[in-house]
């Protein structure tokens, strides 16, 4: 019971920082460190260069110095999401809408990791980050309202983990995953069930869930590290409310599922100065179908998200014994099928990582780390319909302009 209210109150103080904005994928965000951030996070399971690998790959521990190790990490993302109109019809009586203003925002993500080396053959450690959360807000009167103008997720997620060496060559990992996923979704009602048109209705609920994750790690050669990677899908049964604003109240529950993650990384050291990094990562997104709410008017968030693939390319070189230079690529598919299936509080598209970083190590026991990146998104056309019960009442016809810039600090110490 301690142990819980520990984790709960682990969970609420990260909370308040990390409803931030995507940078994956979807709405998931891999920003679990900085160094990771100046190589695109390219070949991630493989690198296990400081207590991240807590997340990355459990394995990873065994490769750090003797004793502890903690890594403490800030993201900030600036995110920008514009919406274009182009052609949606008007929905009388009102007047159709402005293009809502910038639907994105900065954000602060914050991550810390702890190893420790019980022997040379076994390692444990301990992780607390955020592993999904998006926020996008448009104004009230934004053109795509009635399909909605405001979403945050938020899922943090406590990992403690252990490491076993098999041999010279392989080594396993393992974790459990506590997850706090905490949803909130704004829109203006069409006509339903008697409500009146254009009033405010938010949707909020909460769950926690477990989960776990797995990771092998495989000295291939003496200059080639190969690490795979397995985190499991969490299914949250969010309760909460419905509130249509200045109506009614209603108790509600949904279903949601995050996705599971399969990643292949490698890390391969030309020499004593140089390596280079890859990844190819899938992300089990088609878990999420639809969000059903049961209770209130029964509304449901369509998203009919699909399977998606990333890859990424990252180099490294050690320039002298304080300063290693980072530079990396990155393209992660987005898992929205189609215009008509690209949401307003979600107008995810493909994109592309550019990267740069550099680690300075302040002394034998100690180093910073910093990374900086930015993300080019294709433009995301939507054809978004919006429905009253099964009839369909508007089409909101437009494009999304997406970028994104993101830039972390991470400090590593060892004792």
């Amino acid at each position: 019971m301690q142990m819980n209210k520990l984790a709960i109150n682990i969970l609420g103080a990260t909370l308040a920082l990390a409803g931030g904005n995507a940078m994956a994928a979807g709405f998931a965000l891999q920003n679990q460190n900085g160094a990771g951030t100046g190589n695109a996070f390219a070949g991630a399971a493989a690198a296990a260069e400081d207590a991240s690998t807590v997340y990355f790959n459990p394995a990873g521990m065994l490769l750090l110095p003797k004793g502890h190790n903690i890594t403490g990490a800030v993201t900030f993302l600036d995110r920008s999401v514009e919406f274009s109109d182009r052609g949606t019809a008007r929905l009388v009586p009102f007047a159709l809408g402005s293009d809502g203003g910038d639907g994105g925002s900065l954000a602060i993500v914050p991550a810390a990791y702890w190893s420790y080396a019980v022997s040379p053959d076994l390692a444990v450690g301990l992780g607390v980050g955020p592993t999904f959360g998006n926020k996008t807000e448009f104004d009230r009167d934004f053109i795509g309202r009635f399909s909605g103008y405001f979403a945050e997720i938020k899922q943090i997620n406590i990992n403690p983990s252990i490491a076993y060496r098999v041999n010279d060559m392989v080594a396993l990992g393992f974790g459990l995953n506590f997850a706090k996923n905490e949803t909130e979704f704004k829109q203006m009602a069409p006509l339903a069930g008697g409500f009146p048109i254009g009033v405010p209705v938010t949707i909020k609920g909460d769950d926690t869930a477990f989960g776990w994750n797995a990771g092998l790690m495989i000295q291939a050669t003496p200059a080639t590290r190969v690490g795979v990677t397995y985190r499991s899908e969490l299914s949250f049964d969010l309760k909460g409310t419905q509130e249509i604003s200045g109506v009614r109240t209603f108790d509600v529950k949904a279903k949601l599922k995050t996705p599971d993650q399969f990643s292949f990384g490698m890390h391969h050291a030309v020499d004593s100065k140089l390596e280079l990094l890859a990844d190819l990562t899938w992300t089990g997104w088609s878990s999420i179908e639809s969000i059903k709410v049961r209770g209130g008017t029964n509304p449901e968030l369509p998203y009919h998200f699909k399977d998606t693939w990333r890859v990424g390319l990252g180099v490294g070189y050690q320039m002298n014994n304080q300063w290693k230079l980072r530079a990396g690529v990155a393209f992660d598919e987005a898992p929205v099928r189609s215009a008509a299936d690209r949401t307003m509080t979600l107008p995810d598209t493909d994109r592309t990582w550019l990267a740069l970083g550099a680690r300075y190590t302040l002394n034998k026991n100690a180093s910073i780390d910093v990374g900086y990146a930015h993300i080019f998104f294709k433009e995301g056309p939507t054809e978004r319909i919006v429905y009253n019960g099964s009839t369909p009442i508007q089409q909101i016809k437009g494009k999304f302009d997406v970028s994104a810039d993101l830039l972390s600090v991470q400090y590593n110490h060892n004792f």
